[in-house]
């Protein structure tokens, strides 16, 4: 039996798009950050702008508001949504040798934005592994979370993580 708190199923287990037509229209945001581990040595090429195919921060960050802004064409049940904000950051850690990317998303309307903050950040560090894959394969993606939500019937959550 399909269980009941699970929206993106009809009462039959079968997949749909949520009817999100009659819930209000709130301000609604939410906060995701994951990081990409790497060697100290490609997190250098990031810091000092050599790496070969230019501005690894830069494009990640590029990509990271297009990835955000394609969500529902990505993940086939999420609406499309028309962002007001979607602000990328990246923090370099030389003591981890990581970048975290943070990603803040925002709209007006009847659904939030999760999706595409994740999606942001996910985009962000795939983008920063494409630009440097050649120097260093080894590089690992982790810790893709939400940290924080707001907006919506249920209001405000935060992550313990956060």
């Amino acid at each position: 039996m399909t269980d009941p708190k699970l929206s993106h199923f009809d009462a039959k287990g079968q997949a749909h798009m949520v009817d999100v037509g009659p819930k209000p229209e709130t301000a609604r945001r939410a906060v995701a950050c994951g990081r990409i581990c790497m060697l100290p040595e490609t997190l250098a090429l990031v810091r000092e702008g050599n790496a070969s195919k230019g501005d690894v921060i830069g494009v990640a960050r590029i990509a990271a508001i297009q990835g955000g802004k394609h969500t529902s064409e990505l993940i086939p049940l999420c609406h499309p949504l028309p962002l007001t904000r979607l602000a990328v950051e990246f923090d370099i850690d030389t003591a981890q040798s990581s970048v975290t990317c943070t990603a803040t998303a925002e709209t007006f309307g009847r659904t939030g934005v999760e999706m595409e903050a994740l999606t942001a950040v996910s985009v962000g560090l795939l983008t920063i592994y494409d630009m440097l894959k050649a120097v260093d394969r080894g590089m690992h993606i982790e810790s893709i979370r939400l940290l924080e939500k707001d907006g919506g019937k249920s209001g405000h959550w935060r992550s313990s993580e956060a």
